[in-house]
């Protein structure tokens, strides 16, 4: 267990472990809201990061334009946790892939000491479960040097971290503004209150299953 507190002399060697990928430790909120702290390879195995709440609340920046807030997912017909435009339009590519089962926002932080025994922590933006139960946790830059130098060594780790169990991090590049606008636009049209009369949704999505022309 990595200790976050104060520690005498000779404790350093006893929270650094050697092995490949056991330095890594996972904090998040179990299901009714008390903060867990385990091994990451076993909390990967074992916890189903997209049915938690955010660990940790979004920021919210004084003089921005847009903060956090709550995107419908299609997928999982429940709200997902964003913290900033970026995030909104990465959650909605997710939404859309069929690879994807359950989008979250936030849902864990994973700890580990530096080379120099420090302990440091990062928080993911996003996690997104896939069909064959490997994961994906990303951030959502709004540029690329975003975070700086401390979210360039944070990427570096949590990549480290999800390698060792299969997973895979990335740091999300923002779309396209053309891209994005006609994302915004059809995903509108997955929440319920656009589903139109009763049946006509899944008769379209059968219809659709194979690409074919609209008209």
């Amino acid at each position: 267990m990595i200790n976050t507190g104060a520690a005498g002399p000779g404790s350093r060697a006893k929270r650094v472990k050697t092995e490949r990928g056991a330095r890594f430790e996972a904090v998040f909120l179990d299901p009714v809201g008390q903060t867990v702290q385990q091994r990451w390879a076993d909390a990967a195995l074992a916890v189903a990061f997209e049915d938690l709440p955010p660990v940790s609340a979004f920021p919210a920046v004084p003089g921005r334009r847009r903060g956090p807030g709550l995107w419908w997912s299609a997928t999982t017909g429940r709200h997902v946790t964003a913290g900033s435009n970026a995030m909104r339009t990465q959650l909605m590519m997710l939404d859309r892939d069929p690879d994807v089962t359950g989008p979250a926002g936030r849902p864990v932080r994973l700890l580990w000491c530096n080379p120099r025994g420090q302990v440091r922590s990062w928080v993911p933006q996003l996690f997104a479960r896939y069909t064959d139960k490997t994961a994906l946790l990303a951030d959502c830059p709004s540029h690329s040097d975003a975070g700086g130098e401390r979210a360039m060594r944070a990427a570096e780790a949590v990549a480290e971290a999800c390698a060792h169990i299969g997973w895979t991090y990335q740091r999300l590049a923002p779309l396209d503004e053309v891209v994005a606008a006609n994302l915004k636009w059809l995903a509108g049209y997955r929440h319920p209150r656009n589903a139109g009369r009763t049946g006509l949704m899944p008769a379209v999505l059968e219809a659709f299953t194979r690409p074919r022309p609209l008209l």
